[in-house]
């Protein structure tokens, strides 16, 4: 068995200076003879960095958006203009209008391309609504996490516009990736909205394995000073080997998670991982 995955834009650079970064996520998962992409980052950026690093995104076979905001599903609309053989795997509620809000004014924070556009471009795609859907042999999706931890709340802030009222987003579109290696569990978030220590502990309860590794955003960037001690000490206690985090983290999150040593890396543009 074989898996490589490779980060193709995140907020941070890396030592590659010729690859483009940007506020959001993408994910070029292979696995054996698989290849999916998960998020699309916020722009077109990620398919130059894919042909910076020697990556045919045209023979995608699936293609899986974490959540419906603009910096993980932006890139969708650039990718259309490249490949639409793929088949596309999507959390119910995708498409709801979400916004940020701010006292009395909001900001949209969601897709730039509906259904119609989907339909124009002849992409395939599906909703996953069961709680764990086999993707493929070794890599679930997980969604409609279980709220576990009560410390992990969703900012008031996000919100979505259901017939013109602004009510709190559940993010109920929200879902990782779960895939299989030799050593346990590699695990891809997009955000973690409905709270990281939430969605792990769905996850190993689920598909009863260990976690090895997880990769991606955590949104501890928002966490209260109490939630923040309580996810660093999560992270320290739990049997991860790996910690590939960024993106939504949170700097205050990185430089904790950094004395764990060699189990922690910052997880930016152009990392991979091998297992």
């Amino acid at each position: 068995m074989s898996l490589k995955i490779t980060t193709l834009i995140e907020n941070s650079a890396g030592e590659h200076h010729g690859l483009h970064s940007e506020h959001g996520l993408s994910f070029f998962i292979e696995k054996d003879d698989l290849k999916v992409l998960f998020d699309t980052g916020q722009t077109g950026f990620f398919i130059k960095n894919a042909e910076q690093l020697g990556i045919d995104l045209t023979s995608l076979n699936y293609v899986v958006l974490s959540h419906g905001h603009y910096d993980h599903s932006g890139g969708l609309r650039s990718l259309a203009q490249l490949t639409t053989t793929f088949k596309l795997v999507l959390g119910q509620g995708f498409f709801e209008k979400k916004y940020g809000s701010n006292n009395n004014s909001h900001e949209y924070l969601g897709n730039n391309f509906d259904e119609n556009f989907l339909a124009e471009k002849n992409i395939s795609y599906q909703y996953t609504t069961r709680k764990n859907t086999k993707l493929a042999p070794g890599i679930n999706i997980l969604t409609n996490f279980p709220r576990l931890h009560a410390d992990e709340t969703i900012n008031p802030r996000f919100k979505i516009l259901k017939d013109k009222t602004f009510i709190q987003d559940p993010f109920t579109d929200e879902l990782l990736l779960a895939i299989d290696s030799p050593k346990g569990l590699i695990v891809l978030l997009g955000c973690s909205h409905p709270g990281m220590k939430n969605m792990l502990d769905f996850t190993k309860d689920t598909l009863k394995k260990p976690i090895h590794a997880i990769l991606g955003g955590t949104h501890l960037v928002e966490a209260t000073t109490a939630s923040l001690k309580e996810s660093i000490s999560y992270l320290q206690r739990n049997d991860l080997k790996i910690i590939g985090v960024s993106h939504c983290t949170g700097q205050a999150a990185i430089d904790q998670l950094a004395i764990v040593g060699d189990r922690f890396f910052h997880n930016h543009t152009g990392s991979f991982l091998v297992v």
